[in-house]
């Protein structure tokens, strides 16, 4: 299929099933669970519910507004796709609270806490993977950080956070605030796994005296890319005995872990195998997880 500027027809079917998909799955974490018990999230989805908690105004209408900006700010730096898809993310959420009616699944608190948060975390994850977002925070934390290289995207949505809740302690009581914590913990750890999930990828560096079977190994039989990096070992408490050898390096998702450790060992049971998380990675013949 030919691309137009970058983008497929099959693209952006895919992408408009995960944003719809996500709009619904954050629709029944705000209405099936949260809204009834006065739960937020946090976050701008926090400050929306906060606001509408406290000023009884309608969140359908709160969203779209407070989330203006935002997208105004992803625009002029991300771009225009991100633009389109953010807005009609958000507007379509907001038209989902108005328009479509979800049971109050149940009230349990605990239960309306962890359950509604896993809702609302899989739909921001969707949204996300589509290419668009359904809460504006990411965007003005990479905004911020990126002016201020000092100060991590992660620091300023825990900074957000603190003081979202902590209104949320004044304003709607501290039970309330304290499971509203809990429902953001679980919207956070389910965006993780949405978005990285069973495809996380690992970096495994690999130094052996059978590199070469290793290396064949790795692109032939498992079908990944490998790079021969240039090398020396024998460095330790024997003193300097340089030895030139060749370190593999290769990246592999999480469930391919396994077997390339056992492949190796197979080849060389000393083999020295060190292996660590990555937040991302592209190109090559890697596979390449949806921008967010």
């Amino acid at each position: 299929m030919k691309p137009i500027q970058g983008i497929t027809k099959r693209s952006l079917v895919k992408d408009a099933v995960l944003i719809i998909a996500g709009i619904f799955s954050a629709g029944l974490g705000l209405k099936g669970f949260l809204l009834s018990s006065h739960f937020i999230d946090g976050g701008v989805t926090g400050i929306s519910m906060l606001l509408s908690s406290t000023l009884q105004i309608p969140l359908a209408v709160l969203i779209p507004i407070i989330n203006l900006p935002f997208i105004v700010m992803g625009y002029r730096q991300i771009g225009l796709a991100f633009a389109i898809k953010s807005t009609c993310a958000i507007a379509g959420l907001a038209l989902c609270l108005a328009l479509v009616e979800f049971p109050d699944v149940t009230p349990d608190l605990l239960l309306t806490s962890v359950f509604g948060g896993f809702f609302i975390g899989a739909g921001i994850g969707l949204a996300m993977r589509g290419g668009a977002v359904l809460d504006g925070t990411e965007v003005a934390a990479l905004l911020i950080s990126r002016r201020n290289s000092a100060i991590r995207v992660g620091d300023i949505i825990l900074g957000m956070n603190i003081f979202i809740f902590s209104a949320a302690a004044y304003f709607l009581g501290v039970d309330i605030a304290l499971y509203s914590m809990l429902t953001y913990f679980t919207a956070s750890k389910t965006v993780d796994f949405i978005i990285h999930g069973i495809e996380e990828y690992t970096a495994v560096l690999i130094v052996s005296d059978h590199h070469e079977e290793i290396r064949e190994m790795i692109s032939e039989k498992l079908n990944k890319g490998v790079t021969v990096l240039n090398s020396e070992k024998g460095f330790g408490k024997r003193g300097l005995q340089a030895q030139e050898t060749k370190v593999l390096y290769s990246v592999v998702t999480r469930l391919e872990v396994s077997r390339l450790r056992d492949a190796i060992a197979e080849i060389d049971p000393l083999a020295f195998v060190v292996q660590h998380g990555i937040d991302d990675a592209r190109g090559g013949i890697v596979k390449e997880r949806a921008l967010h």
